[in-house]
């Protein structure tokens, strides 16, 4: 028997991530919300890198735990390990093609530029008075070079791989919307008409809607087991 305790912060894109693959999955584990600046002791000593998302499964029949630290690993093995047939978010054949992606070499190779090449230029453009070697223009530039390849590829598929969803987008989607909401107004008049089309039926999915559920702060209650789902 295993049980599963999750620690998460509801607006970052890394934690969204994790949080979509356990949405898709039938894990359903321990929710532990807590905020960037009091950060739990018990989750600092599973994971001293101590970012979210953390996932801890603990194997209580031979007393020991697995902790998966990266967002990327959460969602893997969730899908891998849990995978949910009868997915409220998904047709069967969509899920099929969901579980095929997670080893599709394309769709890996993009997440890797999101998480790699995008990500640092775009906590440059989201903090852009923190790094004043450049103006905040030249870090979205750089950002949308990103943006554009995505651009292309939705102009090919109504998603980044094929015409329903995949590992790729779950993946990225999270990152795309922290881009949009750093200068909204810039974003809806902006030309990359696919991207925001693709965003916007991400975001307005039933799935992103349980994703952001809202949760209690873990240690203003530390007593009390809120599950994920």
């Amino acid at each position: 028997m295993s049980s599963a305790i999750l620690y998460t912060f509801r607006r970052c894109p890394y934690a969204m991530r994790a949080r979509i693959g356990l949405h898709l999955s039938t894990l359903n584990p321990e929710v532990r919300e807590i905020e960037l600046r009091n950060k739990p002791a018990e989750m600092i000593q599973a994971s001293p890198k101590a970012t979210v998302p953390v996932l801890i499964i603990e194997n209580l029949d031979i007393d020991s735990s697995k902790v998966l630290e990266e967002s990327i690993d959460v969602l893997k093995y969730s899908l891998l390990n849990y995978s949910d047939k009868n997915s409220e978010y998904l047709c069967t054949d969509e899920y099929s093609l969901l579980m095929k992606s997670i080893t599709d070499n394309k769709a890996m190779e993009l997440i890797s530029l999101n998480d790699n090449q995008f990500k640092p230029w775009l906590d440059k453009y989201k903090y852009a008075d923190r790094f004043l070697e450049q103006p905040e223009a030249f870090y979205r530039e750089k950002a949308c070079e990103f943006i554009e390849v995505l651009e292309t590829k939705l102009s090919e598929n109504n998603q980044l791989i094929t015409s329903s969803p995949t590992i790729a987008d779950y993946a990225i989607f999270p990152f795309v919307r922290q881009f949009a909401h750093v200068n909204k107004p810039w974003f809806q008049q902006s030309p990359y008409v696919k991207v925001k089309q693709w965003l916007e039926l991400h975001l307005e999915s039933e799935l992103f809607k349980a994703v952001m559920t809202k949760y209690p702060l873990w240690l203003d209650m530390p007593e009390t087991v809120t599950r994920l789902k």
